[in-house]
């Protein structure tokens, strides 16, 4: 995954799918510039796989990115 420089283009996705792939793509990205070595995040991955609150906590900050692509695409409807 490429996190130095331009790569987010745009939020305009060609459907909701695309959208919610941007949205968890927009969390991994966010994980990895906090925290960029991958040793390390290999190391706390094993603290909250089974962390449910934490993977709770994963799911909301996907739905926030969710809704904010959602209505950057007018919500994949003709305005």
């Amino acid at each position: 995954m490429r996190t130095s420089g331009r790569w987010l283009e745009d939020l305009i996705t060609p459907d909701a799918q695309s959208g919610y792939e941007l949205a968890v793509k927009l969390a991994r990205v966010a994980v990895k510039l906090t925290q960029p070595d991958s040793d390390i995040r290999t190391q706390l991955r094993s603290a909250y796989e089974r962390d449910a609150a934490a993977l709770i906590q994963v799911s909301h900050v996907v739905a926030v990115h969710f809704a904010t692509i959602a209505r950057a695409n007018r919500y994949w409807t003709a305005a």
